[in-house]
């Protein structure tokens, strides 16, 4: 695998961290997760369980090991500098300044190692007036513009039901540049420290808005922009049975083709139509089949229409199943890599807390007989 060799200390909780090492974890790289003493990440304990562990902590931390470590106590400090010197990378998710309060702050980590990434994961970055505050995804979404867009023409916005700036910049964006930063340090430059702003992340995925927006023409507006319900090409309609279609037929070529579908050849000329009227013409044709029943009609045509699955629905795919992309094992089910990867990506469960805190400090010269010892002092 690509990052054999390859170690990440992560010592996040929650969402952003765990999905960014995931995707190093996938490619290869030895992920130890370092956690705190009797409690860990919090996702552990959010029901549902199973065996007693969070099936949403499984879901994001496969191919991963867990090592305690109390880093407020200077043996638990001490014990992870001494990985860090064998690591190539460093996550953490703290407030800004935390790491610095801790000890274990860049310039102390750079020192050690010259060659680390420091890779730190927060909701509004390093600095600026809003570096101290707290904030979740709503929250960074809203900052960003984006949560404006998410709504009905004349309706209040809507929480997404995906965590894009979380995912979209606290683990991809993260996961990317730390491949980055690695690439620079394989060609013989410096170590770095990576500021990858959540909300940083959500305003560069809005190019195309802002753009619009400060070019002089239409601001942009919730349910009005062309990929948000302005155009009956491209929107999502109501089926007979109460389920929905999700019809994307932006080109001309791929309209032509579902009017004529629809034997409708009277919209041909209502693609880009903004009007009530030319999104109802559309919302009476759909209401007088069943979702399945629509599927079942336009499939295999160049339409550009797809049913609106449920969650529970998306194992029987057939797209789904024959990319493999979900799998059910003991830790529950969850979703494979999106990139394909070769064979054997999937190497170890979700790590129970602190399953290898031994082994990954055999790994680092502490003696098995010095454990009981660590574990009195609190410092495991």
């Amino acid at each position: 695998m690509n990052l054999t060799g390859i170690r990440v200390l992560d010592l996040t909780r929650l969402l952003p961290g765990a999905f960014c090492t995931m995707l190093l974890a996938d490619q290869g790289a030895d992920v130890i997760k370092v956690e705190e003493p009797g409690t860990g990440d919090y996702m552990r304990w959010y029901p549902p369980l199973i065996d007693g562990q969070g099936a949403v902590f499984n879901s994001l931390n496969r191919n991963k090991r867990s090592l305690t470590l109390n880093l407020k106590a200077e043996a638990g400090r001490d014990l992870f500098k001494a990985l860090a010197a064998t690591a190539a990378v460093v996550v953490e998710g703290n407030r800004p300044g935390v790491m610095d309060r801790l000890g274990l702050g860049w310039s102390v980590l750079r020192e050690a190692h010259p060659g680390l990434v420091l890779c730190s994961i927060t909701g509004y970055g390093q600095d600026g007036p809003f570096a101290q505050r707290a904030g979740h995804d709503l929250n960074y979404m809203a900052t960003a513009g984006a949560l404006s867009l998410n709504s009905l023409p004349g309706g209040s916005p809507h929480p997404l039901a995906v965590q894009v700036a979380d995912i979209g910049a606290g683990g991809v964006g993260a996961a990317a540049a730390i491949l980055a930063a690695l690439v620079g340090v394989g060609r013989g430059g410096p170590g770095q420290h990576l500021d990858v702003s959540m909300t940083d992340g959500a305003l560069s995925w809005l190019a195309m808005p802002i753009a619009e927006a400060f070019a002089g023409g239409e601001p942009p507006a919730g349910g009005r922009t062309r990929l948000t319900g302005r155009y009956p090409c491209y929107r999502v309609y109501e089926c007979a049975d109460g389920r929905f279609l999700s019809v994307g037929a932006l080109e001309p070529k791929f309209w032509t083709a579902l009017v004529t579908a629809l034997d409708r050849p009277d919209l041909l000329d209502r693609h880009f139509d903004e009007s009530p009227q030319a999104h109802a013409e559309l919302e009476k044709v759909f209401s007088t089949r069943s979702r399945d029943d629509w599927a079942e009609l336009l499939d295999g045509l160049d339409v550009c229409v797809e049913p609106v699955l449920e969650v529970g629905e998306v194992d029987a795919h057939p797209q789904v199943a024959a990319r493999r992309l979900l799998r059910h094992g003991p830790s529950g089910a969850e979703v494979g890599p999106a990139v394909p990867l070769p064979d054997g990506w999937r190497r170890l469960e979700a790590p129970r807390l602190g399953e290898h805190t031994a082994e990954v400090l055999a790994e680092v010269g502490v003696d098995a007989s010095r454990l009981p010892e660590l574990a009195a002092s609190g410092a495991i």
